[in-house]
């Protein structure tokens, strides 16, 4: 097999940021080429999908870079050096004031991997208790309990069009609806 690897002659940073860093890399492809290779880097993301009664919680939250508000089940950034399932637990409570006592590892993603380092983490909640919600500062979303069927007609029609979310879902079905 033809070795596909790149090699990274030098890494140079155009800015470091809060939640990412750009780089603009010195490579050189497998055949010896050079190149340039844009990056973002970025610490990773947890994900939690809760089904319970038989409906998935998902968030309406309003994004930016899209201009819209989107579905989403509940997620946010890794801290330095903090377990992903820890973060995924976290990040339930806070957004959806649930106490997760216990999750599943249901998929790891790799969101873009043609510019980023980015690996999302998606668990499920399979025992939850009620608990406070507590919003990050600037953080406004609705929660919704959605049937799973209805759930998965939203990702068929693209209503629900979140990679995190789409993944969770159909990884969830193809798991527990055979």
């Amino acid at each position: 097999m033809m070795d596909l690897t790149e090699k990274t002659i030098q890494k140079n940073y155009i800015y470091r940021g809060k939640i990412i860093n750009l780089r603009c890399d010195d490579a050189q492809l497998p055949d010896g080429r050079p190149c340039k290779r844009e990056m973002v880097e970025h610490p990773g993301g947890s994900s939690i999908l809760c089904v319970r009664d038989g409906k998935i919680l998902l968030e309406r939250q309003y994004r930016y870079a899209y201009s819209k508000v989107i579905w989403e089940i509940p997620a946010g950034k890794i801290d330095p050096g903090e377990d992903p399932a820890l973060a995924a637990i976290r990040e339930l409570k806070e957004e959806a004031g649930l106490i997760a006592r216990e999750v599943r590892h249901l998929y790891t993603l790799y969101p873009t991997p043609g510019y980023t380092n980015e690996l999302l983490y998606i668990y499920e909640a399979t025992q939850t208790e009620v608990g406070e919600q507590v919003l990050d500062d600037g953080e406004f979303l609705s929660l919704v309990w959605v049937p799973v069927e209805e759930a998965a007609e939203m990702v068929r029609t693209g209503e629900i069009s979140d990679a995190k979310t789409v993944v969770a879902i159909l990884t969830w079905m193809l798991k527990y609806r055979r």
